[in-house]
């Protein structure tokens, strides 16, 4: 999308240019669709000015199971870090937003999905600690399907060791703010992306923990149209807004402000 003049969008199908596509933070400009953005381009629109210093950078996930499916895991990790240029599918970053200092951790769902390895969770875990000593506000913005399964039982445990850092923060009233990009399913759901002091979503997001099939053979029922969009979870109480990417930076600072009292400062 990024290297060609025009781009089809995939929503309403009619071509953009891209510049245009660039100027509304990769926003279709006819019908409003969200582009997916990889967690570069996420930190870059949240911080003040698009700078940030980057931190937990240099942790990379192993192979402790020897996976293998149709190619090894050590050698789907490799290919994934040479098409994405990221040593995993998360990025932890320290920077301001409207002035106030903040650490964002970014899922990129380029890398695997944005699944939730060993290193995924414990690199959330270390955004969560490090806001927690240094009483900064978390953000953490969401893009995954969910645990690894390259990674077994290793990947399910992160559930609970990220909630239990939240946890903390949440008791030390230090504001967590959690963002939920297309999509955002699986045990990212079912842990932080849902334990935010808020919790927004994307216009049109898909929102779920798992597909339609599986819900409809667990519970025997038809689900109704549209239970995975962010508008219809919001509308049924497990998220409080839904916010256009143009609007996400200012709803997100506004909010940080009235968490930590800044008035009109």
């Amino acid at each position: 999308m990024r290297e060609n003049q025009w781009t089809r969008c995939d929503s309403c199908r009619k071509f953009v240019y891209s510049n245009d596509i660039i100027d509304s933070c990769y926003v279709c400009p006819y019908c409003g669709f969200h582009f997916h953005l990889s967690a570069p381009e996420r930190l870059a629109m949240l911080f003040d000015e698009g700078k940030y210093d980057l931190v937990d950078h240099g942790i990379c996930p192993c192979d402790p199971l020897e996976f293998v499916d149709t190619q090894s895991y050590a050698r789907r990790l490799e290919d994934h870090r040479i098409k994405t240029s990221l040593p995993e599918a998360v990025i932890n970053a320290v920077g301001t937003m409207g002035g106030i200092p903040v650490v964002i951790s970014a899922l990129d769902f380029g890398f695997m999905g944005g699944s939730m390895g060993s290193v995924v969770g414990e690199k959330v875990t270390r955004a969560a600690e490090r806001a927690l000593k240094e009483r900064k506000p978390l953000i953490i913005v969401s893009c995954s399907g969910g645990a690894r399964m390259q990674e077994g039982a290793l990947s399910l445990m992160q559930m609970a060791k990220v909630s239990g850092a939240i946890a903390r923060l949440d008791q030390a009233a230090v504001p967590f703010i959690s963002v939920l990009a297309d999509p955002t399913s699986g045990g990212v759901t079912a842990s932080f992306a849902m334990q935010g002091d808020i919790n927004i979503a994307e216009p049109n997001a898909f929102i779920l923990f798992a597909g339609d099939r599986v819900v409809d053979q667990t519970i025997k029922e038809k689900i109704p149209k549209g239970f995975r969009h962010a508008e219809f979870v919001r509308d049924h109480g497990f998220l409080d807004d839904v916010v256009p990417r143009r609007e996400l930076r200012p709803h997100i600072i506004r909010a940080l402000r009235l968490f930590l009292n800044y008035g009109d400062r």
